[in-house]
């Protein structure tokens, strides 16, 4: 992808020796708008729609400084471009309001402090075959998840997340292996007071594998005291999972998968409920420009205690003796895909979602409108579309 490259220059008023150091430092602008109509069918007794989304459009800013001693100084502060006009929108409609940070690297690896994602989410979305579009075609919850959200230390059924007021470590690459580490601080903590003492953290931890073809990934992250349970001072500790891989046949034709299971204390106090989910891609490069991506995921039964699981994010929410059968959800998408470049792509697709029957998986994280209650027991969702992807 070409990069504009902009020569840092500081006026007169910042004095001399600031003018020999930002001239030795360059600031790069990049961006993606990606927009995507579709026409959606939100499920029985629910209006067909018109939606536009952009998820994933950014502009940023990002630069470096050697220091010498092979290390170097670095920053980025990525903002939602909306090209839609909406305000806001799921990264939080501030500047630097997506991956933003700024660091230090070198033979040691990368330390840095920001907002960014998780070595959870890196390691599963983006290197896995379909399991990282968000809008139309993004896998399901809790798959996907909200993995659009910006969240400090909230939305606790939010495992592929965004992490603000976060101190991340990136190991240096050792044959193909690494490691990423990443530690949310307690900013969203509730205050202490002689009935809470709430501490929400965010510990997350990934490795992966690069040789050729073949790619390879875990993870592990844990919310610390996400949300409160029965009694003073009782909060619950979520967890999450997940491993991954890809390889590339021929390089034309990659095949990936990823599992993944999510672990919350249900909210009455009698045991856990663990959340279950597979997915399978293929992009196949037919000729040329032409390619086509198809991927299926399958979200089992919940397993466990009943309960609530989080705000807005139990599904199935079951306040009943015992979990019922049939909570879990199976999503197929299939589109095909034309690059007019490197940076320009067009795409035209379908995705549909059949729940069982007492799930409410929806498609996406994103919220259908005309309805307050996404999906009914039992309903199946569905949308076909065309997007135009363009990065500078």
């Amino acid at each position: 992808m070409q990069k504009k490259l902009i020569a840092v220059a500081v006026a007169g008023a910042l004095g001399a020796p600031a003018v020999v150091l930002a001239q030795a430092s360059t600031v790069q602008i990049y961006g993606r708008f990606n927009v995507e109509y579709a026409y959606a069918d939100q499920g029985a007794g629910r209006r067909k729609v018109d939606d536009f989304q952009a998820p994933g459009s950014a502009i940023g800013f990002r630069g470096e400084e050697k220091l010498g001693g092979g290390m170097s100084a670095w920053f980025q502060c990525e903002s939602t471009a909306d090209p839609r006009g909406a305000a806001g929108g799921a990264s939080g409609g501030v500047f630097c309001s997506r991956n933003s940070a700024v660091g230090f690297k070198g033979a040691f690896g990368n330390v840095f402090l920001g907002t960014w994602d998780t070595p959870f989410k890196r390691t599963g979305g983006p290197n896995i075959v379909g399991a990282e579009q968000t809008g139309h075609w993004g896998v399901i919850e809790p798959l996907a998840s909200n993995s659009t959200t910006v969240a400090d230390n909230t939305n606790r059924d939010v495992f592929f997340r965004r992490q603000r007021n976060s101190v991340n470590y990136d190991s240096p690459n050792f044959a193909g292996f690494q490691v990423l580490a990443a530690f949310g601080t307690t900013n969203g903590a509730t205050a202490s007071t002689p009935v809470f003492d709430q501490k929400a953290r965010v510990f997350s931890l990934g490795a992966q594998y690069r040789a050729g073809p073949l790619y390879i990934s875990g993870a592990y992250e844990r919310h610390n005291e996400f949300a409160v349970l029965t009694g003073l001072n009782n909060f619950d500790d979520d967890e999450g999972w997940h491993i991954g891989a890809n390889y590339t046949f021929a390089g034309r034709v990659k095949i990936g998968g990823l599992w993944t299971r999510n672990t919350f204390p249900s909210t009455n106090l009698l045991g856990d409920i663990d959340y279950d989910a597979f997915h399978v891609g293929v992009d196949w490069n037919i000729q040329g420009p032409h390619g086509i991506l198809a991927s299926y995921t399958r979200v089992d039964d919940a397993d466990g205690a009943p309960g609530a699981v989080g705000p807005g994010g139990a599904r199935p929410n079951v306040p009943v003796a015992t979990i019922p059968n049939d909570t879990g959800a199976d999503m197929w998408t299939i589109r095909y895909y034309y690059n007019f470049s490197k940076r320009t792509q067009f795409r035209i697709g379908y995705s549909r979602i059949e729940n069982d029957s007492q799930a409410r998986y929806r498609l996406t994280a994103l919220a259908r409108p005309g309805t307050t209650v996404p999906t009914g027991l039992g309903d199946n969702q569905s949308a076909f579309g065309i997007t135009i992807d363009h990065r500078f």
